[in-house]
């Protein structure tokens, strides 16, 4: 399988379980769960500026359609259960 890496900070994206009862229509996406990354630490201010809430959001690729977009998240540990999968840092 092709390594696949987000593409705002290189680091090697996770295998990440989306629960049965969700909506979004996959068993999996691949999320970048790097703390570090801009995208993700930016995205606080971001959707506390534009929306009023304490959230953020995690850069995230549909394995299915290649589709890549923000995935979002309530607290820095939100979804990190849910790794099937951890690729080297």
């Amino acid at each position: 399988m092709e390594k696949k890496v987000c593409k705002h900070c290189g680091a090697e994206l996770d295998k990440v379980l989306i629960p049965e009862e969700s909506d979004w229509g996959v068993e999996y996406f691949f999320i970048c769960m790097n703390d570090e990354c801009g995208y993700f630490k930016r995205g606080w201010e971001r959707m506390k500026e534009v929306y009023k809430v304490r959230a953020s959001y995690r850069w995230k690729i549909d394995p299915d359609t290649g589709a890549e977009g923000p995935i979002p998240v309530k607290s820095v540990n939100d979804m990190k259960d849910w790794i099937v999968k951890r690729f080297n840092r």
